[in-house]
């Protein structure tokens, strides 16, 4: 499990019991990955989101999310993976008012699993209104925006790399993403510093 969890960023360096398994995972990861096409200055694609509603799963599509707006999307490998629960999303629920006075309209997390898994996460993590939750169950806009990543080889699917975009009208301004086994630009605090 811990060369699994060094796949989401969770080696703290060479001192891991298992530091080669995750040179060899983050490696793989890496290297089956596909090179990030988006870069500033592009239109972020068009796409559909799945995000939980009162009344059950609702769609949501980029132009309703990113339209006259400014937007920082960030992504995770998954919900309640270790970084992703312990640090990457309650960075942004903790500064949730922090990026409403730095003129961010929608700060929103998005991940490759169902909506079911989104919302549970979302109750578990006390998110609230301060962020906004997109499942990207197929990982359709992860690939359309080059930042997939392929973890089949430990069972994993199809995932999106750690990242962070600030997004303004539909513009990407910024593009963070995260090397192999890092959590560092796509921090909350880290965008913050962006704005």
């Amino acid at each position: 499990m811990d060369g699994l969890a060094a796949s989401f960023g969770e080696s703290t360096g060479a001192t891991q019991p298992n530091d080669c398994y995750y040179r060899d995972l983050t490696t793989y990861i890496h290297t089956r990955s596909i090179t990030m096409t988006i870069k500033a200055g592009d239109k972020m694609p068009s796409g559909t989101f799945t995000i939980p509603g009162p009344d059950g799963p609702q769609k949501l599509t980029t132009d309703q999310l990113f339209a006259g707006k400014k937007v920082v999307l960030f992504s995770v490998p998954g919900a309640f993976t270790p970084t992703c629960d312990a640090r990457h999303l309650p960075g942004f629920i903790q500064h949730a008012a922090d990026f409403k006075a730095k003129g961010v309209d929608t700060v929103a997390c998005m991940a490759v699993n169902d909506v079911f898994v989104m919302k549970a996460w979302a109750k578990a993590s006390a998110v609230e209104e301060k962020v906004l939750m997109l499942a990207d169950g197929n990982a359709e806009y992860s690939k359309a925006l080059g930042l997939e990543l392929d973890a089949s080889g430990f069972g994993m699917g199809i995932r999106g790399k750690r990242f962070a975009h600030v997004v303004d009208n539909g513009v990407v301004k910024q593009v963070l993403v995260e090397g192999p086994g890092e959590f560092k630009v796509s921090s909350a605090e880290h965008v913050l510093g962006q704005l």
